[in-house]
């Protein structure tokens, strides 16, 4: 039997597993390699689209499901198969539109399964594309004809985006969809009752886990419902003050190889599972 038999470590990228250059350590990669060989089962949910992520799965070949659009989907690396997903109600586009007549200078990026779109650019956007190297596939959202399972809204001013978050959820469509801000410029539009937590569920039931052997790792707002749902909720030191609030351990930072440390503390029994 293997030392992490049975135990599911769930991860989210950026800001936690991927340092600020997007890059995963050493370090990281051979703690996550000793993780799996002796009977683990590792994995992230994370925000990203299945398209954004393939180098990183290249590196640390998960071996159970991950999840992705912060929930709304669950992706089978090893079957290269979609487990489940979740798109969003049509009625989406009224709610884009909205944001984008009241709030212009915010970036529009759309979701779908199979495809990024974006629909209006800005330097925030324009900074989200470079850093997951994505081809600029413009699209209006009013044209897309696929199921859209995200939609993403980027801007740098602080005022902006508290302004867009009122106007969300002040609006008479509001109670059908769920919103969350995933990073300080980013704020997207989910299916409703969708959050990390709906992923690690489904990964969970996938892989027939006890919930009581789940560990889940992040640092911002759209990992809290993770973080606190799972046995062992743990945010890095660079966490937002929410997430740390609700976290069970408080471990290093992203810089600083904060897998491997969570990973060395479970085998040495500072953590116990």
């Amino acid at each position: 039997m293997g030392q992490f038999d049975g135990i599911l470590l769930c991860t989210d990228l950026d800001g936690t597993l991927l340092r600020k250059d997007k890059s995963i350590s050493s370090e990281n990669v051979k703690a996550i390699e000793f993780f799996k060989k002796n009977g683990g089962l590792f994995t992230f949910v994370t925000g990203r689209a299945p398209q954004t992520v393939a180098d990183i799965c290249h590196i640390i070949k998960p071996n159970a499901p991950f999840g992705y659009i912060n929930g709304g989907g669950v992706y089978d690396y090893t079957e290269k198969k979609v487990k489940w997903i979740k798109p969003l109600d049509k009625k989406v586009t009224e709610l884009i539109e909205y944001i984008d007549v009241n709030l212009p200078s915010v970036g529009i990026l759309v979701n779908t399964n199979d495809n990024i779109y974006f629909s209006k650019d800005n330097p925030v956007m324009e900074k989200y594309r470079e850093e997951r190297r994505l081809s600029n596939t413009i699209c209006d959202y009013h044209l897309v004809k696929e199921p859209i399972i995200k939609i993403v809204f980027a801007e740098n001013d602080e005022w902006t985006m508290l302004k867009l978050g009122e106007l969300l959820n002040k609006h008479p469509l509001a109670s059908a969809f769920s919103f969350v801000r995933s990073e300080n410029t980013l704020y997207e539009i989910l299916p409703k009752g969708i959050s990390k937590t709906t992923a690690l569920s489904k990964i969970v039931e996938l892989c027939n886990v006890d919930f009581k052997k789940t560990i889940a790792i992040g640092d911002y707002d759209n990992d809290i419902d993770m973080v606190r749902c799972a046995e062992i909720g743990i945010a890095v030191s660079n966490a937002c003050e929410n997430l740390k609030n609700v976290a069970r351990h408080i471990t290093v930072s992203n810089e600083e190889d904060a897998i491997a440390v969570i990973i060395e503390e479970i085998y040495s029994g500072k953590i116990k599972v």
